[in-house]
């Protein structure tokens, strides 16, 4: 079975302002996946070209809340994302597929 590198788009208002400004794209992606991989896979899967592709694993997180039967405990798991650059004149439509 091949492995799955893109998991997911990551959409937040940072990751927004890095597309129109920047051209860049953030996707979700498996721990295990190096920069070449990742390269390969957005060029494959969106028919694009790439210029640069960083990476970095984010932190785990624990979280808390109130509920009537007390405080709860829960924790947020690490991941690693890419923060993927596209040539001049490329694009993609992230909107368009959720």
């Amino acid at each position: 079975m091949a492995k799955r590198i893109l998991i997911k788009p990551l959409i937040t208002e940072k990751t927004d302002q890095l597309n129109e400004k920047l051209n860049q794209v953030t996707f979700v992606v498996d721990r295990k996946a190096n920069k070449i991989e990742i390269r390969k896979a957005v060029e494959d899967r969106y028919n694009v070209e790439v210029n640069q592709v960083n990476t970095g694993i984010m932190p785990g997180k624990l979280r808390q809340k109130f509920t009537r039967h007390g405080l709860e405990k829960g924790r947020i798991s690490s991941f690693k994302k890419a923060v993927v650059t596209l040539a001049v004149g490329e694009e993609i439509d992230l909107y368009g597929e959720l």
